[in-house]
């Protein structure tokens, strides 16, 4: 008797029934629950798509692929999934079986500007109460780019105000610059999120140089 195909049928997780849902873009990370399974997501040469945010689908999106043919499955969690005539673990490790090659540049919002600024005040040194601070005003001509904004926390942008770095006597720690998306991958290893599934690490930290 062939196995019903997870894709079309429904699939029961423990305690649980859920119908598999759309497979999230290349490289978009889904905000799962940390307690629902959620799997790690490989590029084809066995990196993460993202670091920060790290790249993970649902169990519903991972299983998916995996029956579209679309990933290798790495590693599993212990759970299992079942339909009327199928079972299987549920993935917490998938890898893509095409190579997506990631964009050079990363997209210029907010996000990434802290990011790359490492959520700190680049006036003060502080993480709280972020926004972002127009170096050269806009008053004076600055433009909103990524040479020209940095992360600021309240008190610094509100004491600068519309004044230039040396007549507010307040210069960036460091010059804003436009990172590259490895840039900001490297930096999102330092912000690791709560939840590490033993099985990501040796993928997360594998290409990291190793201290002498």
């Amino acid at each position: 008797m062939p196995l019903h195909n997870p894709v079309t049928s429904g699939l029961q997780y423990p305690g649980r029934t859920d119908s598999l849902g759309a497979i999230g873009g290349p490289g978009v990370t889904v905000h799962v629950n940390p307690d629902g399974l959620p799997a790690l997501v490989l590029n084809a040469d066995y990196r993460p798509l993202s670091y920060y945010p790290l790249s993970l689908w649902s169990w519903q999106d991972a299983i998916k692929a995996v029956f579209l043919d679309r990933v290798h499955i790495v590693a599993e969690y212990e759970h299992e999934v079942s339909s009327v005539n199928f079972r299987m673990r549920v993935p917490s490790v998938v890898c893509l079986k095409t190579y997506i090659k990631p964009s050079r540049y990363p997209a210029f919002t907010r996000f990434n500007v802290f990011l790359r600024d490492r959520f700190r005040c680049q006036y003060c040194g502080s993480e709280h109460d972020l926004t972002f601070d127009h170096v050269i005003p806009r008053r004076c001509g600055g433009i909103t780019s990524w040479e020209n904004i940095v992360a600021a926390c309240s008190p610094c942008n509100l004491k600068k105000g519309g004044m230039m770095p040396a007549q507010a006597r307040m210069w960036p720690q460091q010059k804003p610059f436009q990172p590259t998306v490895q840039e900001l991958h490297n930096k999102g290893r330092a912000f690791p999120p709560n939840h590490l599934h033993e099985s990501w690490m040796d993928y997360l930290y594998w290409d990291v140089e190793l201290e002498p």
